[in-house]
């Protein structure tokens, strides 16, 4: 091997434990995972056959850095039955320590459920357990899922106001 290969290849071994060592340095622990609620759901229309929402989400970036958001799957359910799922694939930025509210409209077809949610209505009292799973892509280079779970309960007569 001559002298000039010797050296070139020698500059490109150093080049690349350079370029390890500074991925090294950067810091991915201090980074914090955004949490994603759901604000509200808003009925546009509803009709027999279909019904349309807008649903809102929040995108809470607890970070100093801005946070590009690639796009929300989600899916929506009641008591195990699954009232809605879909995807946004918007793209945009959170500022760091900030909040920024997602809408994503959705279409959905609850006849099908229909006998299952009349048969939770008949019992205003007893609460219907609900659950928002998704996943949140961020980032561009560095491309991250986040894995979004909430879940709770709800009292269908508490959110009837004309109750008798």
């Amino acid at each position: 091997m001559s002298f000039q290969a010797h050296i070139t290849r020698f500059i490109s071994l150093a080049l690349v434990m350079l370029g390890l060592s500074g991925c090294s340095l950067l810091n991915f622990d201090s980074v914090q995972d955004p949490e994603v609620h759901l604000l509200k759901v808003e009925v546009i229309k509803a009709r027999l056959t279909h019904q349309d929402f807008k649903l809102y989400f929040e995108v809470d970036n607890p970070n100093d850095s801005r946070l590009l958001v690639r796009g929300l799957n989600y899916k929506i359910m009641l008591n195990e039955e699954m009232l809605a799922e879909g995807k946004s694939s918007d793209w945009f930025f959170v500022d760091g320590d900030s909040r920024k509210t997602l809408l994503i409209s959705v279409r959905t077809n609850l006849w099908q459920h229909a006998r299952y949610i009349a048969r939770l209505l008949k019992k205003p009292d007893q609460t219907i357990h609900y659950q928002l799973e998704g996943k949140l892509k961020t980032g561009i280079l560095f491309h991250h899922n986040v894995r979004i779970l909430r879940s709770g309960d709800v009292i269908p007569g508490d959110l009837i106001k004309d109750r008798r």
